[in-house]
């Protein structure tokens, strides 16, 4: 039986991951986390309570474990694929690294984006600091062979939470009871840029595939489900969803990240390096080893997911009367402006 370890394993995407191997029962299966999030205990189940920054514990832990599959989640900056290249330099067949489709030059020389598309994105920190790991780990895989393999996912989303192009600190809610409420609700730009969804499980079915596979290694892969909807087709679903109409207000990228960064909303980032700008991702490599992805749960599905997990969970439910009021600020200064031209 094969061993996969996870950094991380309980978050939106990799808890589907685990979730999945574990059900076919495959593989054998090692979470290395801090512990606060419990998965449910399983045959072929192992958890390792350890800070993986704290290295020489880590070091400690892992000794006399090898892998065939290390599944990293929670590397943000280089330091920390610098981090688990001492750590797994020598414990792995292969090491999958969790970077992001944001990566991607904003704006694209074309819409249409594959893994060959330039990476560069001068607007968000969070971006940048995504490619300078894979700059590092197709380094080593270059000059010592560390066998890396690469995956870009985009939006991403699971039951806890419905995604948005614009929401507070508090994620989603604030978004849902305005809309429940016949309130406008925000939209970048004019609503008609492209944008690809996927469903967590859906997910889950490309990224397996690559584990364990040696095709994969020194390679790239971005993970993406293939429905494409405009952000006025993605709110118009959730109104449904909710049984109720849409009142979308229309605002530019560009003056919704000016007001939002003033508040910590770090738009600037968000919309116009990433949700502000169409993209159609071609699937097509991934597909060559992964021939059973494809879009499974399609927007209209797991946006009715969410919600029942949503509305029966109140701990999903987290007011953010700050970007309520937020919102209300952005129209009314529209509106003003308006009449005054």
């Amino acid at each position: 039986m094969m061993r996969a370890l996870f950094i991380g394993g309980t978050g939106t995407i990799s808890k589907a991951i685990v979730e999945k191997l574990l059900k076919e029962g495959s593989w054998e299966v090692w979470l290395l986390n801090r512990g606060k999030r419990k998965m449910k205990e399983a045959e072929n189940f192992h958890q390792i309570t350890a800070d993986i920054n704290d290295e020489d514990d880590v070091k400690r832990k892992l000794e006399g474990l090898t892998f065939d599959t290390v599944c990293e989640f929670i590397g943000f900056k280089k330091e920390d694929a610098e981090r688990d290249y001492r750590i797994f330099k020598n414990k792995t067949r292969q090491y999958i690294y969790t970077s992001s489709a944001s990566a991607y030059h904003k704006p694209s020389a074309d819409y249409r984006i594959t893994e060959g598309t330039t990476l560069a994105n001068p607007w968000w920190q969070y971006s940048r600091d995504k490619i300078a790991c894979e700059e590092f780990l197709m380094k080593m895989y270059r000059e010592e062979g560390f066998p890396v393999t690469i995956v870009r996912p985009s939006h991403t989303y699971d039951e806890r939470s419905i995604p948005l192009g614009v929401h507070g600190k508090n994620g989603s809610w604030q978004v849902v009871r305005r809309i429940q409420e016949g309130k406008p609700v925000l939209i970048q730009g004019d609503g008609t840029s492209l944008w690809h969804l996927t469903f967590n499980t859906d997910f889950a079915i490309g990224y397996t595939a690559l584990m364990g596979n040696r095709h994969a290694i020194g390679e790239a892969f971005q993970i993406t489900g293939d429905e494409v909807l405009s952000w006025n087709q993605i709110y118009a679903t959730i109104a449904d969803a909710l049984g109720t109409e849409l009142h979308p207000y229309h605002v530019s990228s560009d003056f919704l990240a000016a007001a939002g960064d003033r508040y910590g909303y770090d738009l600037t980032g968000s919309l116009i390096g990433d949700k502000a700008v169409s993209v159609v991702f071609d699937n097509s490599k991934l597909k060559r080893l992964a021939p059973g992805m494809t879009t499974y749960v399609p927007f209209h599905k797991g946006v009715r997911i969410a919600l029942d997990y949503i509305l029966s969970h109140p701990e999903c439910q987290k007011e953010d009367p700050e970007f309520d009021a937020w919102c209300d600020r952005v129209i009314e200064v529209l509106e003003e402006a308006a009449k005054k031209v």
